[in-house]
């Protein structure tokens, strides 16, 4: 009998308290309710990683697309800016040329271009620039110009919008 109260005592202990096979420690008894406290808790916290990580997602997502209809709104005005360079071409020849009744149309139609980006490129005794102009003719340097090439005639303006060069000017250099 002995041997018997000793098979029945390892198989169930007296208390409620089990034994860690490893480190041969008792351990606290499991409650259940813990035990689905814990895990509803893992799984809350793994649903509002996943809520935080879609909310930062649609936050870059409407910030990305913020930026890209602007862009997109940028590159199309600046498309029709550069459709209407040839009507400020010949404004700017007749004027020049002393045809009467443009300068106001020439004006009123380069000031509201101005208001909305457009800046002509002021490049005549400036050094020049190949990222603003285009050098279509050449005059040999006399002995003042310093070594440096110099926009001595513009002969078609160029234009800039909202900081981008739109149509490089056309000149001629000297040096």
């Amino acid at each position: 009998m002995t041997e018997q109260t000793t098979n029945d005592e390892m198989a169930a202990p007296a208390d409620e308290t089990s034994v860690d096979l490893a480190g041969a420690q008792p351990t606290e008894p499991v409650d259940p309710l813990v035990v689905e406290r814990d895990q509803a808790l893992a799984q809350r916290d793994e649903y509002k990683d996943i809520a935080l990580r879609l909310q930062a997602d649609f936050e870059n997502y409407r910030k990305r697309a913020a930026a890209q209809t602007a862009d997109e709104t940028e590159r199309s005005t600046g498309k029709i800016a550069e459709a209407l360079l040839p009507v400020l071409d010949a404004c700017e020849a007749a004027f020049s040329h002393g045809v009467e009744g443009v300068e106001p149309i020439w004006s009123a139609l380069i000031g509201a271009l101005q208001k909305q980006g457009l800046e002509a490129l002021d490049l005549h005794g400036k050094v020049f620039d190949p990222e603003c102009a285009e050098a279509v003719m050449h005059e040999p340097a006399d002995g003042d110009s310093g070594g440096e090439t110099v926009v001595v005639e513009v002969l078609r303006t160029g234009y800039r919008w909202k900081g981008r060069v739109l149509r490089a000017a056309m000149v001629k250099v000297k040096g």
